[in-house]
């Protein structure tokens, strides 16, 4: 069999090839010349390859090269959206320009990413902005959609993510009007649809790829069997984006969005038919009364909760069936004016599928399905979902022969990569673990400190937070403090202030949630005096290679809430099976979540660090020795004198 691929692999990152003749500072590296091959002898014979890279290999460009090289139609999915304008907008026409590859090449997000022009009419004629700040950013949109081509809200400058102005003027599924809408034509959804099904090369995200198998409504599912090669990079994520986006939804937003909208439409095509005020607030008020039965006796909700079902169930029930009654109230008007307007037969649609989702919550769950509820400040999400994505991804891969590659950073703790394929039917899939060229030996060292509090304590975040202003003034700042939960976070920082203070020195203290991430960071800039604290979305996704980050400080082993609804059914799933959750889920779960913790200090050859994690059931337990090999080899510090001695080196070396 001839490789003729896997040949011009090797010679792309070999050191006369193009790679090193167009990257300032290629250097050859042997970890990722292997994860090249083994990606481009999967190209070849159209394999399933799952393959964990450890920090610096550059994963990226050894599936961007055999997949440019190969000449063959390929799919490549990634975490996030800012993840896919990298590899759009940088690393792949880069890449193209250094191989001198020819290549269409297409991104591809979901609906709710792009302009739609005529709710941006209809936002500038309903005159119904929530405040000036909403009034600004309209006018910003109304200005950068006359020149647009690709219609990518992430193209206008200064528009918060968080926006109200963004559902106001993209569509949703719901409320697309499809081939009726006046703007059909030049409908921006429509246009990166088209070119995606013409390009050689398409980016897409997790949730867009999962969303799709399961609504057809983005392209997705149209394109992925026209394809010979899917790539998932960030493949660690792939399970929970899964199993939010293949699960059945039901929130009271989508009711209060439904009712505003046809308040809108009747006033506007059919005053004086229906009784438009009443029906909305029939609907306004169901769903009202079906997040205060979720939420229960909880009254204040300042991040999402995620709940029981079984908790919940009974209270749901009227509440529910409420909601279907007013949605079946407002349909029946919608049906008898649905002459009158385009936009009525639309939201029929949308108050009938409603209807069916209040029944079916009503009803008993799947057999292997899990319910739970998110709550969250401003809505009740009603979800139902598979437990993983094995049954899925194992009917896609039967569906059309082509090469299929999973990779990340952090796939498991042993040779198997058990975490990641025993919850992605990869069992039968090839795999590989390539190790980090970075000398953490030299560069990076561990520490448990022993005398530590035990989670549970009382005392913990205080005892946290004042090691974290200890080390962080010994290193001038830089330093960086991960928590497991939310709800710690304003107890560690204040720690941090008052250790600070007692040794009259002074820390900015940054803290998750006072500011958007971006923000955060960018206050954050070289790490000088300052010390971040953060929780979830701080754990992976940051890259500050250099000094400005040569302390990170986890407050606690990550193991998945024992109260979470989808860890429990995980629980029961495994005890069926005869296995041990403990060993098995949760020991493997910290030791991913670690990993990821731990790659936000070493980003480079030249990054020097410490790590700490505040927990002693490190030192304590059996299972601390796993967890501790599943990182990265570092040198092992014994007390807090030698962990602040070196922290001094690094600070003086600055």
């Amino acid at each position: 069999m001839t490789r003729e691929l896997v040949a011009a692999v090797a010679h792309a990152f070999s050191d006369d090839g193009p790679l090193a003749r167009s990257e300032a500072g290629f250097n050859p590296r042997p970890q990722q010349d292997l994860l090249a091959e083994r990606i481009a002898q999967a190209v070849e014979d159209r394999l399933c390859l799952v393959a964990e890279a450890g920090t610096g290999v550059g994963k990226t460009f050894a599936y961007l090269v055999p997949l440019l090289l190969s000449g063959r139609r390929a799919l490549i999915s990634t975490a996030t959206k800012s993840l896919q304008d990298q590899l759009f907008l940088r690393d792949l026409p880069r890449l193209a320009r250094s191989l001198n590859v020819p290549v269409r090449m297409a991104l591809l997000k979901g609906r709710a990413s792009y302009l739609c022009r005529w709710r941006l009419t209809q936002a500038q004629t309903s005159g119904q902005m929530p405040d000036r700040y909403a009034v600004r950013a309209l006018n910003r949109v109304v200005l950068w959609a006359q020149g647009t081509r690709s219609g990518d809200m992430a193209e206008v400058e200064g528009l918060d993510e968080r926006s109200p102005v963004i559902p106001m003027v993209t569509s949703t599924r719901d409320n697309c009007l499809g081939t009726e809408c006046p703007e059909h034509r030049n409908c921006h959804v429509m246009q990166a649809r088209r070119e995606a099904m013409a390009a050689d090369l398409v980016v897409v995200n997790h949730h867009l790829f999962f969303a799709d198998l399961s609504l057809r409504d983005s392209g997705v599912a149209e394109l992925l069997p026209t394809v010979d090669i899917a790539v998932f990079d960030e493949a660690h994520q792939l399970v929970e984006a899964g199993v939010q986006f293949l699960g059945t939804l039901l929130s009271t937003g989508q009711a209060i969005e439904v009712a505003r909208d046809m308040l809108a439409a009747g006033l506007q095509h059919a005053r004086g038919l229906e009784p438009w005020a009443d029906l909305q607030a029939g609907i306004d008020h169901a769903a009202r009364e079906l997040r205060l039965s979720a939420a229960g006796a909880v009254r204040e909700v300042r991040a999402m909760l995620k709940l029981r079902w079984e908790e919940r169930a009974d209270l749901l029930s009227q509440p529910l069936h409420d909601l279907a009654a007013a949605c079946r109230a407002v349909a029946d008007a919608l049906a008898r004016v649905s002459e009158a307007a385009p936009d009525f037969a639309k939201l029929e649609q949308r108050c009938r599928a409603l209807v069916t989702l209040a029944e079916r919550f009503a009803g008993e769950a799947s057999p292997d399905h899990v319910r739970w509820i998110d709550l969250t400040p401003q809505q009740a999400r009603l979800v139902e979902s598979p437990l993983d994505i094995r049954e899925m991804l194992t009917q896609q891969r039967e569906a059309s022969a082509k090469a299929w590659i999973f990779t990340s950073a952090t796939l498991g703790d042993d040779e198997a990569l058990s975490w990641f394929t025993a919850s992605t039917g990869l069992e039968d899939a090839s795999r590989l673990r390539v190790g980090s060229p970075f000398d953490y030996p030299a560069h990076a060292r561990v520490w448990v400190p022993p005398r530590m509090p035990l989670p549970n304590a009382q005392g913990h975040p205080a005892a946290v937070g004042a090691l974290a202003a200890r080390c962080a003034i010994a290193l001038g700042g830089r330093t960086f403090v991960l928590t497991t939960t939310l709800r710690v976070l304003p107890l560690v920082a204040q720690a941090i202030h008052d250790e600070a203070a007692a040794q009259g020195r002074e820390l900015v203290v940054l803290v998750q949630g006072s500011e958007p991430r971006r923000a955060l960071l960018q206050r954050y800039g070289d790490g000088r005096g300052c010390v971040l604290v953060g929780s979830q979305s701080f754990w992976e996704g940051i890259d500050m290679p250099g000094d400005a980050l040569q302390c990170v400080l986890i407050d606690k082993l990550p193991f998945p809430p024992p109260n979470d609804p989808l860890v429990e059914a995980r629980v029961r799933q495994l005890r069926e099976q005869g296995r041990n959750p403990f060993e098995d889920y949760f020991v493997a779960e910290a030791a991913i979540s670690l990993k990821q913790g731990a790659g936000r200090l070493i980003r480079t050859e030249t990054d020097r660090g410490l790590l700490v994690v505040c927990d002693p059931r490190m030192r304590q337990m059996g299972y601390g020795r796993r967890l501790l090999a599943a990182l990265p080899a570092m040198g092992v510090i014994g007390d807090e004198s030698e962990a602040l001695d070196w922290l001094s080196v690094l600070a003086s070396d600055h």
